[in-house]
């Protein structure tokens, strides 16, 4: 798949995630208009956090597309990050909002009407989240987007909380116990704290360019099969996710004599390798260092490969 492709349809699914927020949000207020439930307006609240993450997801999507410039040599992909953070510590926000909210009800008095029209809405608002986060992952993962990926989670965290407020208010209907309402508000806050954990672990990961130990692995079994095969060593390999792309650099020792075309003409098959390997968006750099002349100034390096 090209680049414009993947590009569109990550827009395409920006687009959709913007649309479903505000339909969410008017279902959910509806909702709680209609049955004065905690556990509602809490669902309804962590919505309104969604729709800021989900608008600077949008901006951030555009941004981290943009090809690198003066200013930032290395490009934008890494805003993927601060989005991501930005929407697990909003996620956390709003659960701890969900519990004060859950709490003061709770000691204040509970009073719940048109229980079934409000267990529909938000039944419906479940569904309708649950085929758009899994939408949004499956694209996200497809074209190695950060920020459609975490975008999709928070959509799921939005799912299991409408799925957890209906067993909450349905429990509350059969049973006549009111405080369920509240309650189950505060577990699915809980849940919600998880997962904003989860996404702000993430980020903090990228921003700290911590390797990938799959990864790694694998481009190290390739890198000494390629040099193998072409008689040359390597030794310096780097690697990270800089949330759109990956960013590859790795040291390759050639024969002192070897003609600089030939290193080149090798150093480029290895680094279509490496590219073809990612199955992903890659920026792959190699540097060329003649082997006896580099050992003799750098003895303690380790090299791999057979030198020929």
């Amino acid at each position: 798949m090209t680049t414009a492709t993947a590009q569109r349809a990550a827009r395409n699914a920006m687009r959709l995630s913007v649309g479903a927020g505000v339909a969410m949000l008017v279902i959910k207020f509806a909702a709680y208009a209609l049955t004065g439930s905690t556990a509602i307006l809490s669902d309804a609240a962590e919505s309104i956090v969604h729709m800021i993450a989900v608008l600077f997801a949008a901006y951030s999507l555009w941004l981290a597309r943009k090809p690198a410039d003066e200013a930032h040599p290395y490009g934008h992909a890494k805003i993927s990050f601060f989005s991501a953070g930005l929407e697990g510590a909003m996620i956390l926000t709003a659960a701890l909002l969900i519990i004060a909210v859950a709490i003061q009800d709770w000691l204040t008095g509970l009073s719940l009407r048109n229980l079934d029209t409000g267990i529909a809405l938000t039944a419906l608002a479940a569904v309708l989240n649950a085929a758009l986060g899994w939408h949004l992952i499956r694209v996200g993962r497809r074209h190695r987007s950060l920020i459609l990926e975490a975008n999709g989670l928070h959509v799921l965290t939005d799912c299991w909380t409408s799925g957890g407020v209906v067993l909450g208010l349905v429990l509350a209907r059969a049973t006549g116990w009111l405080f369920l309402d509240p309650l189950c508000a505060i577990a699915v806050a809980l849940n919600i704290i998880y997962s904003g954990y989860r996404l702000i672990r993430r980020s903090v990961t990228g921003l700290m360019d911590e390797a990938d130990p799959v990864i790694q692995q694998r481009l190290q079994e390739l890198l000494d099969r390629e040099c193998i095969a072409r008689g040359i060593s390597h030794h310096r390999l780097r690697q990270r996710f800089n949330g759109v792309a990956y960013d590859v650099d790795v040291h390759l020792l050639f024969p002192d004599r070897m003609p600089i075309v030939e290193a080149h003409r090798i150093a480029t098959d290895i680094e279509q390798a490496i590219a073809a390997e990612l199955k992903a968006a890659a920026e792959v750099t190699t540097h060329l260092e003649p082997h006896d002349d580099h050992l003799n100034i750098h003895p303690d390096d380790r090299v791999e490969g057979r030198q020929t």
